[in-house]
């Protein structure tokens, strides 16, 4: 590891610590150049808060900040040193208020650990309370976390600036100094001071406001309930609020900028509907007064649960019906399920430490859908489930991936817990054992492990005992269903069970080969990798579940074995595994199984779901990957697209296809245009149809303009010049708009018009500027402006960047942009943030020559560990290129003969 300035090691004989403990080897050196009384990370479990009372005065015209904390504490070892959390701020009068009277604490700063150590003279005594009052002072941060400014421009262009907090995962020490991790949980006290032109608002209500000499008023809100650190939350700005009480008497308040209030209606009703559900789901009532909504204007991530505060872009929260589309109204429902199911999964029960996230995020994901099939069933939600687990699969199919529950220690370690792993594999393994156990098994142990663990910590194997108690539920799995059981004569062991999608990195693939009635069954490890040697030691218990042509029941078998055979009730035409892809595994059907079921889809498709046909095309494809199939037989089975209208299936189609053209650098992918050509013809120019029907059209109409479909092109030119040439009378389909854009800014007059359009728009529409045809010079300009927050925000620097990577013109513009500005997106971003890990993995993911892995190689194999070298995503990015260059080297000839065969093929029918 390397030191910060103004740190080093020395060594030390065995000795007693002032935290009693002995101290040997190594001790660590503050910056006065004294021992620092702790050697570790984590802190140490001598002390622990149980109250704060923290008052702020924040400064928007100095943007800095002061503020006065008194932590209570328990101590439960003597000891004469308190250590806890600062992180660059200036500390000062420092006091212990104990029984026998106030007396100073000296204080030392380990800054690599961001970490404070309080010395007393005497030893604070075991079972005794203590009080501690300390001084701080700090600049709000430039960045998007901690106590942080925020700005945005009014309708009189005028520039307004506000404060907001974000401390999730290590940032309340930046803010205040305090026990900065999640089992330290306390009760909070807060008291802002303010100008009367600002309002505050913390987690908890104000219960009065107090007039201070000078004009400044001082905000007190209620004591909290306990809670971690990373839930504390407050923002100072001049916001406007609208209100609604749910049935259960919580008042839901929703706040933004004066000039966005109107777009706050949606997000309102959402947010008193979900509360409502939730608080009868879990049967536990939402334990605060009040669920504050807030919009910020600078925001990194989609949103954040602060208990009784939850914040959001400005683009998570609020809905335009003249400008946002059926795919916003989608978006914005699910933030806000998922921020109010953290009320419950992370704020009620929190994990013990940052190793078990998925418990607070896997849950939240996977809680957006069951919340929305029930309130909003218009939304479909179910049509967009299987993506995650597909995008859960991208990643955890490579060599680098990591177990759902992994140990961490560092802040970068901990950012980089915030993926599709912990939020996304999460959500679909606890889908899949919701089918294990049944949905209401699976609500009866959730609901206790809510009820048994509330206001404390969990670890993994305390959800599963609390499923395991509800067994004699799901042993018993409804007879009337026609449903198997899933192992005969076996004691239900959920612990057992999820242990080994948990503890373990990767996901099975389970080969099938059918003979007769008899089905033959082996597991291994997926993984995209010519070293076989990584696929060994691993074993999962796999909750299968499989249809045939003869049945439409759905069979159970519990697969705990490398190998095993089943036995099915009759023969059967093909055999399809993994029913609705509830399992997060995927299947291989040996012998002449995908044959079979090639033959089904270009007959009879629908006698599948459209969720198990998106699941044949995505496994197909990834099967391709490892050797297991050939593209041929993948592309044969991509055939029988051109009668597919299903959602799911399409957009998957889609996505295991354009990667294949752009790999090969073959832009016409008129295969692709061909394919859809029928279903792309049928779509209407309007926003009219169900949520799904709305996004797929979306989807069709703008990768058709993009490929120069011509009928696609001659419409979206007549309503680009009709819509430019109005004047503001006219107005275009928002579902369209982006498809109209991309064509009507292939003129210089055209990008500039639209450029124009969008600096001016206060609200920005979520069309992308950046998503549009642009000369080079443009989009170095556009990402630099970003980077500056000029013209657009830095916020959306990260999605400039990845678009125009994703151009065929710009993708190496974006690289060397990514490479020049590395020092600066690592500190505004912070290293390790899932934002910094999706900017490394999207612009580098199409690279496939040796000499660009070179290049991307040399560049982040000069970084030190402090500006990111230890990075997970570096190794994917590594990785990914690699299985890029392994699948052109394999499977480039074979692409272009199946095409050269299909174009021949054609030519011939059409003479």
């Amino acid at each position: 590891n390397q030191l910060h300035p103004g740190c080093s090691l020395t060594s030390l004989s065995v000795s007693t610590g002032p935290l009693g403990c002995k101290m040997t080897k190594v001790a660590l050196v503050a910056t006065n150049g004294q021992p620092f009384p702790w050697d570790r990370m984590r802190l140490p479990k001598t002390v622990s808060p149980f109250h704060y009372d923290l008052s702020l005065h924040p400064n928007l015209t100095t943007l800095d900040f002061t503020g006065v904390v008194r932590i209570q504490l328990d101590v439960h070892e003597d000891t004469r040193a308190i250590v806890l959390h600062a992180k660059q701020m200036q500390v000062s009068n420092v006091w212990l208020l104990a029984p026998e009277g106030v007396r100073p604490l000296r204080v030392l700063e380990y800054p690599r650990f961001h970490q404070l150590a309080l010395l007393s003279d005497s030893v604070l005594t075991k079972g005794r309370r203590y009080e501690v009052q300390l001084e701080f002072a700090a600049n709000l941060s430039d960045s998007f976390h901690g106590f942080y400014k925020s700005s945005y421009r009014s309708s009189s262009g005028e520039v307004r600036v506000l404060a907001s907090t974000q401390f999730e995962a290590t940032f309340a020490r930046a803010a205040f100094p305090c026990f900065d991790e999640p089992a330290f949980k306390a009760n909070f006290t807060i008291q802002i001071i303010r100008e009367p032109r600002h309002i505050a608002i913390s987690n908890m209500p104000m219960v009065k406001t107090v007039a201070l000499p000078g004009g400044l008023l001082e905000d007190h809100f209620d004591t909290s309930v306990k809670m971690s650190t990373y839930l504390v939350a407050y923002i100072v700005s001049d916001f406007l609020s609208v209100s609604k009480t749910t049935q259960h008497g919580v008042k839901i308040s929703i706040y933004a900028v004066a000039e966005k209030i109107d777009q706050t209606a949606f997000a309102l009703d959402a947010a008193v509907k979900l509360l409502d559900f939730y608080d009868d789901y879990f049967d536990i009532p939402y334990p605060l007064p009040k669920q504050d909504l807030a919009a910020i204007p600078d925001f990194q991530s989609g949103a954040m649960e602060n208990w009784g505060l939850t914040t959001y872009r400005e683009t998570g929260l609020l809905f335009d019906p003249d400008k946002s589309s059926a795919s916003d109204k989608l978006g914005i429902t699910k933030v806000i399920a998922h921020e109010l199911a953290h009320q419950w999964f992370g704020n009620l029960v929190t994990m013990e430490w940052w190793n078990d996230l998925w418990l607070n995020e896997g849950f939240a994901k996977f809680m957006e859908y069951i919340s929305l099939d029930i309130t909003y069933p218009e939304l479909q939600v179910d049509d967009f489930f299987l993506g995650k687990c597909f995008d859960a699969m991208e990643v955890d199919s490579l060599s680098s991936s990591h177990p759902v529950s992994t140990d961490v220690e560092n802040p970068t370690q901990i950012q980089e817990m915030f993926d599709d792993v912990s939020y996304d594999k999460g959500a679909c393994i606890l889908n899949m054992l919701r089918d294990f156990l049944t949905p209401e098994a699976f609500e009866i142990g959730i609901i206790r492990y809510l009820k048994r663990y509330s206001y404390q910590n969990t670890v993994n194997s305390h959800l599963w005992e609390s499923l395991t108690d509800v067994s004699d539920v799901c042993m018993c799995r409804s007879v009337q269903s026609g449903a198997s059981k899933w192992y005969p004569g076996d004691e239900l062991d959920v612990r057992a069970i999820m242990d080994t999608w948990t503890l373990q990195e990767g996901f099975p693939l389970v080969t099938v080969e059918v003979r007769g009635r008899e089905v033959r069954l082996s597991q291994e490890r997926y993984l995209k990798t010519d070293d076989h040697s990584l696929t060994e030691g691993f074993l999962w218990q796999i909750p299968l579940t499989y249809m045939t042509s003869a049945s439409k029941t759905t069979h159970r078998f519990l697969l705990k074995t490398k190998t095993g055979v089943l036995h099915l009730p009759e023969e059967a035409d093909w055999v399809k595994f993994n029913v609705d892809m509830s399992g997060y595994y995927m299947v291989h059907y040996a012998g002449d199984g995908w044959n079979s079921l090639i033959k089904l889809l270009q007959h009879n498709h629908t006698a599948l779901s459209s969720n198990d046909r998106a699941s044949l095309i995505h496994n197909v494809f990834q099967l391709v990957s490892t050797g297991k199939v050939r593209l041929d037989t993948a592309l044969e089975l991509s055939l029988y697209l051109s009668r597919e209208t299903e959602i799911m299936a399409v957009t998957q189609g889609f996505g295991e296809l354009v990667p294949l053209y752009k790999l090969m650098e073959k832009r016409d992918m008129n295969y692709i245009v061909d394919l859809f050509r029928g279903l792309i013809d049928r779509q209407e120019w309007t926003d009219s149809g169900s949520v799904s029907e709305r996004v797929l059209r979306s989807y069709l109409l703008l990768f058709s303009c993009v490929r120069n479909y011509a009928p696609c092109v001659t419409k979206a030119s007549q309503l680009f010049d009709s819509w430019r040439d109005s004047d503001g009378t006219v107005s275009l389909p928002v579902d369209i708009t982006m498809a109209v854009f991309v064509i009507g800014a292939r003129t210089p007059e055209g990008w500039d018009f639209l450029f124009e359009e969008y600096r001016r728009s206060l609200s920005p529409p979520t069309v992308s500027i950046f998503d549009l045809p642009s000369p080079l010079f443009l989009f170095h300009r556009m990402m630099e402006q970003s980077l500056h927050g000029e013209v657009m925000k830095t916020q959306d620097l990260p999605g400039v960047v990845v678009s125009v990577s994703k151009n065929p013109r710009g993708y190496k513009l974006a690289w060397d942009f990514l490479r020049a500005n590395w020092p600066t997106l690592i500190k505004k971003f912070d290293l390790g943030s899932s934002t910094i890990s999706h900017l490394v993995t999207e612009v580098t993911n199409q690279y496939s020559t040796r000499e660009m892995l070179d290049e991307v190689r040399s560049f982040f194999g000069s970084l030190t560990e402090e500006s990111g070298s230890e990075m997970r995503c570096i190794r994917q990015t590594y990785e990914t290129i690699e299985e890029n260059i392994r699948w052109m080297d394999t499977n480039r000839p074979l692409l272009q003969a199946w095409l050269d065969k299909r174009s021949h093929r054609a030519a011939h029918e059409d003479l």
